[in-house]
């Protein structure tokens, strides 16, 4: 319940808890204590379909107790047990920390296994083939939701088996993005590039500098105008891994290949996350997990285009 973000919700829990229980219990007490009076069949002289009639029998025993119990256990559980708002309870228990206590359990008996690899150069780990499975595993689990089962990416997501890096791809760097995450900004730069004429051109610019098929004559009258881009990405379209700005000249595509895609991008910029996983993964499994990574690219270097 620690979601709240003021008391209305955490009063209005209360209430309605409550009121539920007290009804229950008001509606067990009138109903025992209410007698309606019945013919000397013991009916109560309600019929229905000319020959169904409703018999005045008091409940069962053994159903009043059960209904008591519940409502017991119900006051018992919630004044040990979170359940009436933002109230902890007098154990002081929740799922968050239960969840917790059993992940820190869980870290204490594995770091025997990653003990030995702590030490170890992320080069020499990714070599280990004990250290590879560990790394795949923990890949598979917190990284292929985004990156693909085989690392290799998707429109948007990076291709992680090349040695195309946005922020550079030595072992200390893919240690740094794992633990802190990245986020990636390309503003919108339509207004500064100049008309869509302008962007246009510039796009066959982009699209001739890896090669790619373009307008020969746009790209020429593009050139100029890319001084705005070569900021960012220099000015041959090389990059800049400190900014974590893509390179242009090369054949790999992130967001998309073509004369509309960059186009769009240049008018409406674009925005990438790769969340921090240092409050998931301890300082260990992303030293072995990095391993992993960076063993992906150097055993398969031949970048390869991305969608």
């Amino acid at each position: 319940m620690s979601d709240f973000i003021n008391n209305f919700w955490s009063n209005y829990v209360i209430a309605a808890t409550v009121l539920s229980i007290l009804g229950c219990a008001i509606l067990l007490w009138m109903t025992a204590r209410k007698r309606v009076v019945g013919d000397k069949d013991n009916t109560t002289g309600h019929v229905w379909d000319e020959d169904l009639r409703e018999a005045n029998n008091p409940l069962p025993l053994w159903w009043v107790g059960l209904f008591i119990i519940t409502i017991v256990f119900a006051v018992g559980y919630l004044a040990f047990f979170p359940g009436l708002g933002s109230v902890q309870g007098k154990l002081g228990w929740s799922s968050a920390g239960e969840y917790k206590a059993e992940v820190e359990k869980a870290n204490a008996e594995l770091a025997p296994v990653y003990a030995r690899f702590a030490s170890a150069p992320v080069e020499q780990v990714a070599a280990d083939p004990a250290a590879r499975a560990i790394g795949e595993r923990l890949f598979m689990n917190n990284c292929a939701q985004c990156h693909g089962s085989d690392a290799r990416g998707s429109k948007g997501f990076p291709n992680l088996t090349d040695n195309d890096w946005l922020h550079g791809g030595t072992p200390d760097k893919i240690i740094e993005t794992i633990t802190m995450g990245r986020v990636g900004v390309m503003p919108p730069m339509a207004a500064a590039v100049g008309s869509a004429d302008d962007v246009k051109n510039v796009a066959n610019y982009v699209l001739s500098l890896s090669g790619s098929p373009h307008d020969s004559v746009r790209a020429g009258l593009g050139k100029a105008k890319f001084a705005v881009c070569a900021a960012c990405h220099g000015a041959d379209g090389g990059g800049n891994q400190a900014l974590g700005a893509p390179r242009l000249n090369d054949n790999i595509w992130l967001h998309g290949y073509g004369e509309a895609a960059i186009i769009a991008m240049v008018n409406n910029g674009k925005q990438n996350v790769m969340p921090a996983q240092n409050e998931r993964l301890t300082e260990a499994q992303i030293r072995v997990l990095a391993s992993y990574v960076w063993g992906l690219s150097h055993n398969a270097t031949t970048a390869s285009a991305k969608p």
